[in-house]
């Protein structure tokens, strides 16, 4: 006799359904959600009574009678004040902060933006455009500097893009041409 496969794929199939009806976990409702309002056998649950918050009563509205009064709830007992923290910065932090505060004073460059005012053959001109802008805007920075044979003419140290264009845009009436350039500057002018 030779079995078909039908009943060679059937009875491991009916075999692992019977397994797994048997493990399978119940399905509870809440009593409202079953027709009729009837209550559900549920399995119990756990007391979570001790982790809930206490909330106080809320007070009975007043009713529609014109004479009646709201009781007037008690005044809650005042709560202390919180304490003001203590020694917040131990000594280690503080000594690692004096630390990073004097390693912050010997940064001397940063990466920033200067303005390149003239870029030329002529010293001259150069010359010329640095007494203008330094006797306009004595407190601003110049830099000139010469690769033969081209004079360039930087000015001010400017740590944002924003500061060198607000700069660029004083300038203007000065130089013909002035151009934000990236470049290191120097931090502390002032040591």
């Amino acid at each position: 006799m030779k079995p078909s496969l039908l009943s060679v794929l059937a009875a491991p199939f009916l075999l692992l359904l019977a397994a797994c009806a048997g493990t399978a976990p119940r399905a509870t409702a809440a009593a409202d959600t079953l027709p009729g309002g009837r209550a559900a056998t549920a399995l119990p649950a756990d007391d979570l009574r001790a982790y809930r918050l206490p909330v106080p009563p809320a007070p009975p509205a007043a009713g529609p009678e014109a004479g009646a009064k709201a009781p007037v709830p008690a005044p809650a007992a005042p709560r202390p004040p919180a304490p003001l923290p203590t020694n917040q910065v131990n000594a280690q932090v503080e000594q690692r902060l004096r630390d990073q505060a004097y390693t912050n004073q010997a940064v001397k460059y940063a990466q920033g933006f200067r303005l390149l005012v003239y870029l030329g053959l002529e010293r001259d001109q150069a010359m010329a455009i640095r007494r203008a802008v330094i006797g306009r805007y004595p407190d601003e920075t110049d830099y000139l500097s010469f690769k033969a044979p081209v004079y360039r003419l930087y000015v001010g140290d400017y740590l944002t893009r924003l500061d060198a264009a607000r700069a660029r845009a004083r300038l203007r009436g000065l130089t013909q041409r002035a151009e934000v350039e990236a470049t290191q500057v120097l931090i502390n002018k002032n040591p």
